[in-house]
């Protein structure tokens, strides 16, 4: 049965469907977006979480790449204050690899690039005197300083479904599409439904692939078309170790073998180490971290903390699949990490688009390119809109979360400080939506371990699309670092019991 026609359907649910979602709602489009399983559940939660214009791109003359990811950071800063903030990058001089006046140069142009206005600019340290140089090994005794910034990710993807619905958009987790055809001038899409198993068809005038890892698979199988471009899929892993030192900037370190990894604070009581870049030839939803990666983290690490890091620190993993444009690089760590919008349509005929590539400091602008890209085939829609406007619980300035947690707390004085803090940093100014009329912690319901509690769990299964427990504390949060395997069953327990009580 042919239920509706939208202008445009989405498949899939990472940061580049979502924004893209997004920004088509704000147009003023009949958007849809089916994800097969939830938010985010990608790549788009396992990145190094960083909002970068990426200094190592400059060795691969990707300068209008670095150019836009500059331009992009304080963009998107302004946009997210709550689940991004700004954060210094020490770069650790090591004579036997990068000269200091490459370095230099580099960190010029990283200075120059992109019209920075917010973040300060780069500068030298020294080792011997900064508190950088405490944990490092006392043959480090030079430094390079330099502005990029921390994102929530995972948060970043939901945030832009929860404003493309607020928009009107459709957002469907749990769906896949397992067909799509041109017919009559428009898209005959079949969905399926993964919860209850029963399928419906919808139509589209355009058809966007947002697919990630899974872009081609879905291109070939679902929707039966051939494409000249081709995907490179590159695993990247990381570790969290308990917090390895005390400041609040973060690491970036080189190794001898041409590839970097980050050092960077984590969820407050946690160092975040990544990443890898290995070619990946197996199903994205089955990656996970291999031992062998596990010891490289470690080794490059080791090579600076004079503390070393050995496996057993390890508290978490996780892996994702970056879905690269192929363009032939010989190694993974040289692969493009620009976007390619592959465009398929005839005169006449319905539009597809597919994404290949891209990086979160991008999404935003990719989801514009990709608009216009669509404009011929949708001349209704309207102008770009996105810069500049705040995502949910972002409409406050950038670094006055002090006031929002002093007003949080001045509403419910009984929520500990650091409460008040990660919700502020979670939900910005709708954190008084996840609390309610709630006076006391008991109104709050169930209490879970660290600070959740059940109001919070009713609130993201309502309005982020949380189904299950992993959804809850791996993706929309990162409290699963903070509860026990019996308290995590326990979230998934009254998740379940909910859901069945609302249907």
């Amino acid at each position: 049965m042919i239920e509706q026609i939208y202008d445009i359907a989405i498949i899939g649910g990472g940061v580049n469907g979502c924004g893209i979602a997004r920004d088509a709602a704000g147009r003023g489009l009949n958007v849809l977006l089916a994800e097969q399983r939830d938010l985010a559940i990608g790549t788009s939660s396992a990145s190094t979480k960083l909002i970068h214009g990426g200094l190592r791109y400059l060795e691969h003359y990707e300068f209008g790449l670095v150019r836009e990811s500059l331009k992009e950071r304080e963009v998107l800063l302004s946009m997210v204050p709550h689940i991004a903030w700004p954060l210094r990058f020490v770069l650790p001089h090591h004579s036997g690899l990068r000269p200091a006046w490459l370095i230099r140069l580099g960190l010029f142009l990283y200075d120059h690039l992109g019209g920075r206005k917010i973040l300060p600019g780069s500068r030298t340290l020294d080792l011997r005197k900064d508190d950088a140089g405490r944990p490092l090994r006392d043959s480090f005794t030079k430094a390079f300083e330099y502005s990029d910034c921390w994102v929530d990710d995972a948060r970043l993807v939901a945030l832009n479904a929860v404003d493309a619905a607020d928009r009107g958009a459709d957002i469907l987790t749990r769906t896949s599409v397992t067909g799509a055809k041109r017919e009559g001038g428009v898209w005959a899409v079949t969905l399926h439904d993964e919860t209850t198993g029963t399928d419906r068809t919808i139509r589209a005038k355009a058809l966007v692939n947002a697919a990630g890892p899974w872009v081609a698979e879905v291109l070939s199988r679902s929707i039966g078309v051939n494409s000249k471009a081709s995907v490179r899929l590159v695993k990247g892993s990381h570790i969290v170790i308990p917090r390895k030192y005390d400041h609040d900037r973060a690491y970036i370190f080189q190794n001898a073998d041409g590839r970097i990894i980050f050092a960077i604070p984590y969820e407050q009581d946690f160092t975040l180490i990544g990443t890898t870049d290995v070619d990946f030839t197996e199903d994205p939803k089955d990656v996970r971290i291999s031992d062998g990666e596990i010891a490289y983290l470690c080794e490059a690490a080791s090579a600076y903390f004079a503390d070393p890091i050995h496996p057993d620190d390890v508290v978490w993993t996780y892996s994702g699949v970056r879905p690269l444009y192929d363009d032939g690089a010989s190694a993974a760590q040289t692969a493009t990490r620009d976007f390619v919008l592959d465009l398929h349509a005839r005169a006449g005929e319905a539009a597809l688009l597919n994404i290949f590539g891209g990086k979160i400091t991008t999404y935003r602008h990719l989801a514009e390119e990709a608009l216009a890209k669509l404009k011929p085939y949708l001349p209704e829609m309207g102008r770009t809109w996105t810069a500049g406007a705040a995502l949910p619980g972002g409409d406050f300035p950038v670094g006055s979360h002090p006031a929002l947690i002093d007003g949080l707390r001045d509403t419910y004085p009984f929520l500990a400080p650091k409460t008040a803090a990660r919700l502020v940093h979670a939900y910005g100014t709708r954190a008084a939506s996840v609390l309610g009329d709630a006076t006391s912690l008991e109104d709050l319901g169930q209490h879970f371990g660290a600070d959740l509690y059940a109001r919070e769990v009713a609130y993201l299964m309502a309005e982020e699309w949380a189904v299950d427990g992993d959804d809850l504390l791996w993706r929309r949060s990162k409290l699963g670092l903070r509860l026990t395997e019996e308290e995590r069953r326990g979230v998934s327990d009254w998740m379940k019991n909910h859901r069945a009580a609302t249907v």
